[in-house]
């Protein structure tokens, strides 16, 4: 008997659903974020009890429009890490935490995964969980309320996790 439970793979239609979700809730993301310096992070507890964790930094601009990745490897993984969170099936919980670089401090904000869906997380939560360790070396980042990001829904999916 293993020592943890088994990932069982969710089928294809459900993968191309929550692809098609993830590339709307990242762009959606991106767009709420606006213009700057942005680092893009993602925590997943899975139903295996492992944690996996995913990190991509961008450069967003309007005048003249643009968006530039980092490392489109991080990025690609983190993709891909948000299509399992909002399929549901392999994941018990999800956070999607956006920083973007600010001149005083970093400003931060976050959504979690609901119902295939990313919704935005209570603010004195975030915080919480952004205040560094005593004796710790870390960034301080001041806790915002995420946008709520208008969920597109795809006329011919049927999700269970709707």
């Amino acid at each position: 008997m293993p020592a943890r439970p088994e990932l069982v793979r969710p089928d294809n239609d459900a993968i191309a659903a929550a692809m098609s979700r993830t590339l709307t809730a990242l762009a959606l993301v991106i767009l709420a974020l606006g213009d700057g310096e942005h680092t893009i992070s993602l925590v997943a507890a899975r139903t295996d009890d492992t944690f996996v964790r995913g990190q991509a930094e961008l450069s967003a601009g309007t005048d003249p429009v643009r968006l530039t990745v980092l490392d489109e490897d991080d990025y690609a993984a983190l993709r891909t890490l948000l299509v399992f969170a909002l399929e549901g099936s392999t994941v018990r919980s999800a956070v999607l935490v956006a920083t973007t670089a600010a001149e005083a401090r970093p400003r931060a904000c976050a959504w979690t995964v609901r119902g295939g869906w990313l919704h935005p997380m209570d603010t004195a939560d975030l915080q919480e969980a952004l205040t560094p360790c005593p004796g710790g070396p870390a960034v301080h980042r001041e806790a915002y309320r995420a946008p709520l990001l208008p969920q597109i829904t795809d006329t011919d999916e049927e999700s269970p996790r709707g």
